[in-house]
């Protein structure tokens, strides 16, 4: 049985180069998202911890691939993408490592896909979905920061998502808050499923 203990949860090893990348010999869980996203506050709030993640006053500082252990399980933290102000070299450098990544012969159980639920998917995220999509990398959305919208436009960008993503007709959505820790519970749900039935594909699409 897979030892899954979210009260052991610890940093472990960060990696600016796909070639330095250790074996994966646990079930590893994905989050991935442009900078500024709220991802380093999404898996704080899920492994309960307030600073374990460090939350970035500057956008794009993250620049490593960070794993978190949970005993027999790892989160890992992709570079946020899409900042502006980062040189061109660096963003193709941060591409490089996430493709370095996903090519590699890794136990990957899902990625947690993030976008701003205020705000349509970017082109970049978009492209980050079509990536997944293409690679048939199991996925699913969490949408963040979903504190800062009220109940009318809570209910208009949930219905504005389905048309913006109807292209991924049934991929599962996670409203999600770290400051209500809205979706704290439901994520937490899907890493222990996944994590634990690794003879079993996970199902994307929506009951």
């Amino acid at each position: 049985m897979l030892k899954l203990n979210w009260n052991i949860a610890e940093f472990e090893i960060s990696f600016g180069k796909a070639s330095q990348l250790m074996p994966s010999d646990v079930p590893e869980i994905v989050f991935s998202g442009r900078s500024n996203v709220g991802k380093s506050s999404l898996i704080n709030a899920v492994l309960g911890r307030k600073s374990l993640a460090r939350v970035s006053a500057t956008p794009g500082k993250t620049a490593t691939i960070n794993f978190y252990h949970l005993g027999e399980v790892r989160l890992v933290d992709l570079p946020g993408y899409g900042y502006a102000k980062v040189s061109n070299a660096e963003k193709k450098r941060w591409a490089k490592l996430i493709e370095g990544y996903f090519d590699q012969d890794r136990d990957l159980r899902l990625v947690i896909q993030l976008v701003d639920s205020r705000h349509p998917p970017t082109k970049d995220d978009m492209t980050m979905i079509e990536y997944l999509t293409e690679r048939e990398i199991p996925f699913v959305i969490a949408l963040t920061k979903m504190d800062k919208l009220n109940k009318t436009q809570r209910k208009t960008r949930l219905e504005e998502v389905e048309v913006e993503l109807k292209e991924y007709e049934g991929v599962k959505l996670y409203p999600f808050s770290a400051v209500t820790r809205e979706g704290v519970g439901e994520v937490r749900e899907l890493i222990e499923y996944v994590s634990e039935n690794e003879d079993e594909e996970y199902d994307n699409q929506e009951d």
